[in-house]
């Protein structure tokens, strides 16, 4: 059974994931500010923290905690994620860095952190947007979120470059619409096609195989447009 660390696990996708990876037997660790969703869930197998994805300090724990009590990691999923739905002109300086501190410069944070305990075999599954890839459909509104989105696709092929050899493998699924409450609050009152479960599923499938197939690759994952 793999081990298997999933960020942004108090809703939506996070939540299935952690719940769908329990069922199936991984040892999971979830990492949310908020652990109270996961913690209720009383699965075997699961340990879930407060985490701040932006917080060194809380980084480093994490890693402490992989080096003493499982000494390896073969799954990462970074699917914590900030939205900003506001009009460009109107977007902070401020605002536009609080997004990048979560959505980019978190995820590249943990990544380092966690490289030195994953193998040739292992995977790191970076959960980006069809929003952030390049010719796809843009919204207004989404200026700091899908850029964000489009700096964390070219993370996933930079690194995968750099750890060609040794291992992990790093790929980006970039997600169309999903009924979650992130979608509610970038489009409010769509009705997706796609359930967080269903995407889950997919999304827990990939992260044990696609990087027998891909390394360095953007997926598009979606059928309908938003």
């Amino acid at each position: 059974m793999s081990r298997v660390i999933i960020t942004g696990t108090s809703r939506g996708i996070g939540f299935e994931l952690v719940r769908q990876f329990a069922v199936s037997g991984h040892e999971v660790l979830a990492l949310s500010r908020n652990d109270r969703p996961v913690q209720g869930l009383k699965m075997k197998g699961v340990t879930a923290w407060p985490f701040d994805i932006t917080d060194p300090e809380q980084i480093a724990e994490v890693a402490g905690w992989v080096g003493r009590q499982w000494g390896g990691v073969d799954i990462v999923i970074h699917n914590a994620g900030l939205l900003l739905n506001k009009p460009f002109a109107e977007t902070t300086v401020s605002e536009f860095r609080t997004v990048y501190e979560v959505n980019v410069f978190g995820v590249a944070g943990l990544s380092r952190a966690l490289v030195p305990f994953m193998g040739k075999d292992a995977h790191v599954v970076m959960v980006s947007s069809m929003g952030g890839v390049q010719g796809s459909a843009k919204f207004p509104g989404l200026s700091a979120y899908s850029s964000s989105k489009g700096a964390v696709i070219t993370l996933a092929e930079l690194l995968a470059e750099e750890f060609r050899e040794t291992g992990p493998s790093f790929n980006a699924l970039a997600l169309g619409a999903v009924q979650t409450e992130m979608l509610q609050e970038a489009f409010p009152g769509y009705k997706a096609p796609v359930t967080a479960a269903e995407m889950a599923s997919f999304i827990m499938d990939f992260s044990q195989t696609g990087q027998n197939f891909f390394n360095g690759k953007v997926l598009p994952v979606s059928n309908s447009t938003p």
